[in-house]
């Protein structure tokens, strides 16, 4: 029996899709919504039996849009999964939009307790909400945080994106001001990935639009990571920032490489020593689900060295980096003894430190991040 774990739960419907978005969604409209709802707890039954675990640390809700479900199906998915799943404090969080979330869907999230909401709100330039396909506006942000101010929402983090196409530093500097004045927990700040099949992609490939330059990218990071230690938002990880004590639970996970559930279309999870993914499309993953079997597309078991990859990458990411002791105890090996040459070479070229009892990136490798990453691959088995 799994001790203690994780889910995370997609909800792939939107009202809307916006330009940049490669996550698995479609259009709200027309969609069986009602029979997802019923098929993903069945997925949630299914699971547990053929897993069972003791108790879940955190749950977060995701898409899609989560909050584009009406406050009916939205208790029906809440009800259904505090029934289903061994959760019963931690970490429960939701995704949402600015402007989805009405009064009777907090009363339902507050009912079954979600306590962290995480908020798209990706710029506060009008202009730019408009060209990368966000149908709300920053009064949508300033109503809805007010909102969840009035429902006692306390853990309350927004998203924003930078490098933005045609994203001045003037624009980027006046969002992140705005943002800081709402004295959020936790911020979380990405740079723009282009990501294949997405309209950004093909508009660039054709030449009609242009992102900002690297260095500008680079200056626009650095300036996030002055201005929130300022306010007292640590940095404690590459892109988020938090007031002690509201870090994320549900992403520390992910960090950490540690184990967690999948649960919905299209949704990845890490169970053992396996990594899976589900079925994407609706109807696909509904046929698997009404036929009595979990929906899984692909499957594959993680082998040591792989483990021991995604250790470095994803553990490398938080400011606090590796702890060798914990390193050690999970693979029976030292991290010098399988990295020892890559670790001296990163020190020299002051992309990493390392003391006594942990490795990390210094500030120069928290820019160079993916640099830093490939140096951990192994070719072959030491």
């Amino acid at each position: 029996m799994t001790q203690s774990t994780s889910a995370y739960i997609h909800i792939p419907f939107c009202e809307h899709i916006c330009y940049y978005c490669d996550f698995n969604k479609v259009f709200l409209e027309g969609q069986p919504v009602d029979e997802y709802i019923d098929a993903l707890l069945k997925e949630a039954r299914f699971t547990l039996e053929q897993n069972p675990i003791d108790n879940m640390k955190t749950l977060y809700i995701g898409g899609g849009t989560p909050t584009s479900l009406n406050a009916l199906q939205l208790d029906r998915l809440l009800s259904g999964l505090r029934e289903i799943l061994p959760y019963t404090e931690g970490e429960f969080t939701i995704e949402a939009n600015p402007g989805d979330l009405s009064a009777d869907k907090l009363d339902v999230m507050k009912n079954y307790e979600v306590n962290r909401v995480s908020m798209g709100v990706q710029t506060f330039d009008d202009r730019l909400l408009k060209k990368i396909g966000r149908k709300h506006t920053a009064q949508d942000v300033y109503q809805t945080i007010q909102l969840l101010e009035e429902k006692e929402f306390q853990n309350v983090t927004i998203d924003l994106i930078y490098a933005l196409p045609g994203q001045s530093l003037e624009s980027f500097r006046d969002t992140v001001t705005r943002a800081l004045e709402l004295d959020l927990p936790h911020y979380a700040l990405y740079s723009l990935i282009l990501e294949n099949q997405t309209m950004f992609m093909n508009w660039v490939r054709r030449g009609k639009m242009h992102l900002p330059e690297q260095e500008l990218e680079a200056q626009m990071y650095a300036e996030t990571i002055e201005a929130m230690e300022k306010a007292g938002r640590k940095q404690y990880e590459i892109s988020n920032f938090a007031k002690p004590g509201f870090e994320s639970q549900h992403n520390l996970v992910y960090w950490n490489n540690q184990n967690y559930f999948g649960l919905g279309a299209g949704a990845s999870g890490y169970i053992g020593n396996r990594r899976y993914k589900n079925r994407g499309p609706i109807q696909h993953y509904l046929k698997s689900l009404n036929e009595e079997k979990l929906p899984v597309l692909e499957e594959e078991q993680v082998s040591l060295y792989e483990q021991i990859e995604e250790e470095m990458f994803l553990g490398l990411r938080k400011i606090l980096g590796i702890e060798k002791a914990v390193f050690f105890e999970r693979f029976g090996h030292s991290m010098s003894e399988i990295y020892g040459e890559v670790i001296n070479d990163l020190k020299e070229q002051n992309l990493l430190v390392e003391t006594d009892s942990r490795v990390f990136l210094t500030r120069q490798g928290l820019f160079r991040g993916n640099d830093v990453f490939e140096k951990f691959l192994l070719s072959k088995p030491n």
